[in-house]
């Protein structure tokens, strides 16, 4: 898992709460009275669900205590627990009106079962909404591999790094198997970048962090620039300067039955 830093993460806040954004407003229940927010990092998202829902109760959870005491210091009127969606949801409370969860699942395996403990999560008629990159097919995740599985670098990763994200259709087979009432959609964000060196400082926040986090000092900055300078020949620059960095995303929102 990869050790994350609210601080890192938070640099591109606006662009990385929008889809959370977004996601909320598709949310078609009324007054909900209580709403878990599964990996809620530095709380940007639970933020988001208090402010469409205020008279809810809302727990934030995620498996980093960087984060949680971001999200703590951040929004103090706001609930954190410490929890690792992967393997420790069954200690939690099992009927929430909304169990959210914007850019996490990612990270964790088994989306098969995941999917289902989290739909069980819910009371009768609850939603479950969820956000997911969908960017594997972008420049950026191309030069990560590309740069990590060459000869210079295979050496460090012996692990090739497995996605956990399955497609469009897997995840309409296995929400068709827990629920009648589902919906499926995806948007591509054109967020706009300063420099080359921006779309370097996002994944910094996270795609890089697996590959970062076994290298020391000298070989990180070593292994940021080889992936830099493929970005660079990547990424075209506007007239005024800056970078056009697409960004896909895939939602669904289900309710239990």
């Amino acid at each position: 898992m990869a050790d994350w830093n609210s601080t890192q993460y938070l640099k591109f806040e606006r662009e990385r709460t929008q889809p959370a954004i977004d996601l909320v407003n598709r949310i078609g229940l009324e007054n909900p009275k209580k709403i878990l927010d599964v990996g809620c990092g530095p709380g940007n998202s639970t933020a988001v669900l208090a402010k469409k829902f205020p008279d809810a109760y809302i727990l934030g959870i995620d498996n980093s205590e960087n984060m949680i005491s971001a999200a703590r210091k951040n929004h103090p009127d706001l609930d954190f627990r410490l929890c690792d969606a992967g393997r420790d949801l069954s200690s939690l409370d099992h009927d929430f009106d909304i169990v959210f969860s914007n850019a996490c699942i990612q990270w964790v395996p088994d989306h098969k079962k995941l999917i289902g403990e989290l739909m069980g999560l819910l009371r009768k008629g609850g939603v479950l909404a969820v956000q997911i990159p969908m960017n594997f097919n972008e420049p950026i995740h191309r030069i990560i591999r590309e740069v990590s599985t060459s000869d210079k670098w295979k050496g460090y990763f012996p692990e090739a790094r497995n996605g956990n994200t399955l497609t469009q259709g897997e995840y309409f087979d296995i929400l068709s198997e827990l629920t009648d009432n589902f919906s499926l959609w995806d948007t591509v964000y054109y967020h706009v970048m300063k420099s080359h060196s921006d779309i370097l400082e996002w994944y910094r926040g996270t795609g890089l962090r697996p590959y970062l986090n076994v290298l020391d000092d000298e070989k990180q900055a070593d292994f940021e620039n080889d992936v830099l300078e493929r970005i660079k020949g990547s990424y075209g620059v506007q007239k005024n300067g800056e970078i056009i960095f697409r960004f896909p995303r895939f939602f669904f929102t289900a309710y239990s039955v």
